[in-house]
């Protein structure tokens, strides 16, 4: 077990993510976190079934293997005494009205199911009629690919849930406004130092966890990562006494999806701002863009009952790339950032790959393209 020493700046999923993993190994761990409005992860309606997705390379693979650590990492937080988490495998729908779009989605996530393995389910082409029982509020004009392993996550639920594990494993939080400052060691080599509420916070190793705010975090050393704000409107809307607990998301094969939870509830969305800057506002403009999103492919909709949209800030990488690990010329200093909209999908993983890194010496070879 690691006796290490550990802060983490940021509580969201990737922070949330790192310091469970890095608590339940044994380390002590501090989790430091200012409460900044418009979080990525408290805005978010996770769909993790990225077999579908139209991206490859180190992306997909990162992102396939963060749909496969799930059923591990829901383990974990049962042993840590954590039960909810708002996740189920109620199956993803892809829907389009092309037929040929529909084919290459089919062969797309077939193929990719014979190395994701069982967690993809099966995989099968239906028709109108099995789309909308699936699930009823959609057009009769769609067609459909359904995966039965698609899984859905609710981002806040699953923050709170890690952040309760960590606490579980002896994890504390510190709410305050994280300051990184640089110092030589005996070595000559820059290492780095966490102020929070005019505190000196000791430590072994800092992972800056910040989501779109990491370079605010690591502009006193000079550093930046090649990520930037991208703003995501997403609105829950409610349909009064339909159980909706089973359905499963919706994924038009366009940017905007549908997640259905166990309420009643139906998160639609999201906008994709990018340039946005840290603005967390709701929109006109983007409100009418995600229900025109949405009625458009779901006309049953149109009755239900606007709860509220929420705001969130993506770290938006780039480069097309998170960017995760040790940074290279600052001693101690590691970052986890970038994952944009694929956070709730790839975090968990990635942070668990990481504190393997920093408190096992061990090798993490899948996060080898994400290097800072």
């Amino acid at each position: 077990m690691s006796q290490h020493r550990v802060i983490v700046i940021g509580s969201g999923i990737a922070g949330a993510g790192a310091a469970f993993a890095l608590a339940r190994r044994g380390a002590a761990v501090t989790i430091v976190d200012s409460a900044r409005v418009g979080q990525a992860t408290a805005a978010s309606a996770g769909i993790i079934s990225p077999w579908a997705s139209t991206v490859e390379g180190p992306f997909y693979d990162l992102y396939a293997a963060g749909a496969a650590y799930y059923p591990e990492l829901i383990e974990l937080l049962g042993e840590a005494g954590i039960t909810r988490t708002d996740y189920r495998r109620t199956g993803a729908l892809l829907v389009s009205t092309d037929e040929t779009r529909l084919g290459e989605a089919l062969s797309r996530v077939e193929t990719r199911a014979r190395t994701a393995g069982p967690i993809v389910g099966s995989v099968e082409r239906i028709g109108n009629a099995e789309v909308r029982e699936l699930f009823p509020v959609l057009s009769p004009e769609l067609e459909g690919v359904f995966v039965s392993g698609g899984g859905r996550v609710d981002g806040r639920t699953l923050r709170d849930a890690l952040l309760a594990a960590a606490h579980h494993h002896g994890a504390v939080t510190l709410a305050a406004e994280a300051r990184l400052r640089g110092r030589l060691t005996g070595g000559d080599a820059a290492a780095v130092v966490v102020e929070a509420d005019g505190e000196t916070l000791e430590a072994d190793e800092v992972v800056v966890a910040a989501g779109a705010w990491a370079n605010h975090v690591l502009e006193p050393l000079g550093l930046r990562l090649p990520v930037e704000p991208q703003r995501g409107q997403i609105t829950h809307l409610r349909l009064e006494g339909v159980d909706t607990s089973r359905w499963p998301s919706v994924h038009p094969l366009s940017h905007h999806y549908m997640v259905a939870f166990d309420d009643s509830r139906v998160a639609v969305g999201a906008t994709r701002e990018t340039g946005s800057g840290f603005d967390p506002r709701v929109t006109a403009r983007g409100q009418w863009e995600v229900l025109s999103d949405a009625l458009r492919i779901a006309p049953g909709l149109a009755d239900a009952t606007l709860i509220e949209t929420r705001v969130g800030l993506r770290p938006l990488p780039e480069g097309n790339l998170p960017v995760v690990g040790r940074m290279p010329t600052v001693s101690g200093l590691s970052v986890i950032a970038g994952f944009g909209a694929a956070g709730l999908t790839m975090a968990p993983f990635t942070g668990n790959a990481l504190a393997r890194i920093l408190l096992e010496s061990g090798q993490a070879p899948e996060l080898a393209p994400f290097a800072p």
